[in-house]
């Protein structure tokens, strides 16, 4: 059994402990807000984006309509990517979408398909790369920027474009964590490549109006499509950034209770083994006395 000081030892380090994540519960919360803004911000544009492209799609089709839209028409060559955060003590934030990835790989591996994979963020970079190898072609880490922002998307999406163009992909898949609410953040899978219209994404209402596009619709999506490629990217790694913080903030305060318990239940150990002695002590005294 434990001596006296070594369980004051242990209070005393459990305390240390409960300080510092106490403190890291407290800067995932500041950070938070922020990252909350950032990701709520995002979605306006990336749904309006999505909606231009859907008025714009409906007027093109067949061999005119651009390769990132229409795709090349075939299912065998998959490019999965894998978006989590480069760092941990976030609870099982990384390894939901991790796990969300994994299923979807497994499965096309499973039917023969071809599967590329790129890792965004040094979580999803360490377990891929040990369950799937040279299937990771390449990996980046957000800590190469001190923000997140159009310097960290853009070499994503100009990746992707790349594979796609030199016949290494059919179908981009994103895995990201929508951030729903600080306890809440349900992994997702988006397909970027063909781009799809997502469900609230509609054409916008023109009125019957017939309107003539100079240039053409066909030449407008050229450009505008990977734009909307790097926008998805964008608005998933804010996405993430919010669901981070919001993660890590309650893993911390989980830890920071639990720290709490077991101080109180170490305390009360001290105390009655305190206690015990200290009556050991007095039986000892008083016999002793009583034999003189």
């Amino acid at each position: 059994m434990a001596s006296l000081k070594e369980m004051r030892n242990r209070i005393g380090s459990v305390k240390a402990t409960q300080k510092i994540t106490k403190a890291m519960q407290m800067v995932a919360a500041a950070k938070l807000k922020r990252a909350q803004d950032q990701a709520e911000s995002a979605r306006p544009y990336a749904r309006k984006m999505a909606s231009v492209i859907a008025n714009l799609a409906a007027g093109v089709s067949g061999a005119d309509a651009p390769k990132l839209l229409s795709g090349t028409g075939q299912d065998q060559r998959h490019m999965i990517v894998v978006a989590t955060a480069d760092k941990g003590l976030a609870g099982g934030f990384s390894t939901n979408v991790i796990r969300a990835a994994r299923e979807r790989i497994n499965s096309l591996i499973a039917n023969g398909k071809d599967v590329k994979i790129i890792a965004v963020g040094r979580k999803s970079r360490d377990q891929l790369v040990r369950l799937y190898g040279e299937k990771v072609i390449h990996t980046f880490e957000l800590s190469a920027q001190k923000t997140i922002g159009l310097p960290l998307a853009q070499p994503v999406a100009e990746m992707i474009a790349t594979a796609f163009e030199d016949g290494q992909a059919d179908v981009v898949t994103l895995f990201y964590s929508q951030f729903k609410s600080v306890i809440q953040q349900v992994p997702t899978g988006k397909q970027l490549i063909p781009a799809v219209v997502e469900g609230d994404a509609q054409p916008i209402d023109l009125n019957g109006a017939v309107y003539d596009y100079e240039p053409s619709e066909e030449e407008i999506l050229e450009t505008l499509l990977p734009r909307n490629l790097t926008t998805q990217i964008l608005a998933a790694l804010y996405e993430n950034q919010a669901g981070f913080f919001g993660s890590q903030m309650a893993a911390m305060d989980n830890a920071t209770r639990n720290a709490g318990d077991l101080i109180n239940a170490l305390t009360l150990q001290y105390n009655r083994k305190r206690q015990a002695q200290i009556t050991t002590e007095l039986i000892e005294i008083i016999a002793g006395a009583e034999a003189l």
